[in-house]
């Protein structure tokens, strides 16, 4: 066989073999991919019925069905998992709520659309909302997690901005607190968290229509003949 043969023949075999390295290291990066998600997963159940503080690696590992040793090549440690669990769910639900701010879909529309992401990620990423609100108030005080506050500032300007622009367009009472009222606001949508069980009569979708109704129409009968309510006394909160 001559040399021009064998030479025709080795490119087309050496970038076949560099073709199948290739798609060995996707499938591989895939499946390392796969197995961390699988691993925040069952840890972020552990979390939310445990606590942070309380899970063990040990316990992680077991419920995965690795050794400890293993989930260490994944994650160099248990608050690795809680990171990459709690940043993914906040930059998720951060760019919705940018979208929803972005589209200027009017203070009402907005505030409302606000409200059902809300309840969409409760019912989509439940232990996760449950890991944050049960363990934010401990995780902020680590370095690692200085995003969480930044996450709820960014957040709160966004609900602020629809509120603010609802009550000088008219959209919404004037002697409304923007700062108050998100904070009702916020608190009974992330609450609800503890109790709400989106597998039960009501999908999130309707979740959000009873809290909605109750947020803008009240829960005062209207109508009935009766002397109009007085109006709320004026609420000073600290700046």
């Amino acid at each position: 066989m001559d040399t021009s043969s064998r030479q025709g023949r080795s490119a087309p075999t050496r970038a076949g073999r560099a073709g199948r390295s290739t798609r060995a290291g996707r499938a591989t990066a895939a499946g390392e991919s796969e197995r961390r998600a699988a691993i925040v997963e069952i840890a972020a159940g552990l979390f939310a019925e445990r606590g942070y503080r309380a899970t063990t690696v040990r316990e992680i590992a077991d419920a995965a069905g690795m050794l400890s040793g293993s989930l260490y090549h994944h994650f160099d440690s248990k608050e690795s998992i809680v990171d990459e669990l709690l940043s993914s769910f906040l930059d998720e639900l951060h760019a919705q709520y940018t979208a929803i701010a972005a589209a200027r879909a009017g203070p009402s529309d907005t505030i409302a659309a606000l409200a059902r992401a809300a309840f969409a990620a409760i019912a989509g990423h439940r232990a996760a909302v449950t890991v944050f609100q049960n363990e934010r108030g401990y995780l902020a005080t680590l370095p690692r997690f200085a995003y969480l506050r930044t996450s709820e500032e960014a957040s709160q300007a966004l609900w602020l901005r629809a509120l603010s622009e609802g009550i000088a367009g008219g959209e919404l009472r004037a002697d409304l607190d923007p700062k108050l009222t998100h904070r009702f606001l916020r608190d009974a949508i992330w609450v609800s968290v503890h109790w709400y069980r989106p597998d039960g009569p009501l999908g999130p979708d309707e979740m959000a229509e009873h809290f909605l109704a109750t947020v803008f129409d009240g829960i005062r009968a209207r109508g009935t003949g009766g002397d109009a309510p007085p109006a709320p006394a004026e609420v000073k909160t600290k700046r």
